[in-house]
């Protein structure tokens, strides 16, 4: 199945890209910039790995995108989270709730759709896993199979969308990333976007739990 890959740049998404070529379906990656802190590094990353793998790329202006509400990735809100390691689960849904932006996955995988549509593909990969969906709802099992039901109505070829990450925690998909060579020295996970990982957000603070249980 020809697949068009959503790359953040990040751990997840950068596995999924790497099984996906290791399977000869890697059409195209595609990297969105809406206005995040970070934006600047994914891209980068993003870039690097593909050309590294061999894969087309492409990025998609989404700046409307940040436009709308007040996420703390956002370039024009000057906080994001910092957590300790030992942040208990009132903390995270707190910090999960400061950094939503609006309706982005359900965006993404739609842009992603039309892509795949357009160019004779017939899926979208994107990278989510098992320990952010219990935090973010689009991240979860139930909304990639919410999200096919809705691509059989919203596409004439039946494209679908699925992730080789979903049911992985953390430490697993970095575990596959190794196993598999994906390019995880290239990757960037860091909401924010300074010359190296700020090591307090909670993107930083999951990748260190996953590295620390290998």
């Amino acid at each position: 199945m020809k697949s068009i890959v959503l790359l953040s740049g990040g751990l997840d998404s950068t596995v999924c890209l790497k099984k996906t070529v290791d399977e000869g379906n890697a059409l195209l990656a595609l990297t969105f910039d809406y206005g995040q802190k970070a934006a600047k590094k994914e891209l980068a990353a993003a870039r690097s790995i593909c050309r590294k793998l061999k894969v087309k790329h492409q990025s998609v202006n989404l700046r409307w995108l940040g436009k709308l509400g007040n996420s703390a990735l956002l370039a024009n809100n000057p906080k994001v989270p910092q957590l300790d390691e030992g942040a208990d689960k009132k903390d995270l849904q707190k910090a999960a709730r400061d950094v939503w932006v609006a309706n982005r996955n359900g965006v993404f995988i739609n842009i992603g759709a039309a892509f795949a549509e357009g160019m004779g593909c017939e899926s979208v990969v994107a990278g989510f896993n098992r320990d952010e969906a219990e935090l973010f709802p689009d991240n979860s099992v139930q909304y990639l199979a919410a999200a096919n039901t809705a691509l059989r109505f919203s596409t004439l070829s039946g494209v679908s969308v699925a992730s080789y990450t979903a049911y992985l925690s953390k430490n697993e998909i970095l575990k596959l990333g190794m196993d598999i060579k994906a390019p995880l020295d290239l990757i960037w996970y860091c909401y924010l976007g300074g010359q190296s990982p700020c090591g307090r957000c909670q993107s930083c603070i999951n990748f260190k739990k996953a590295k620390e249980s290998l």
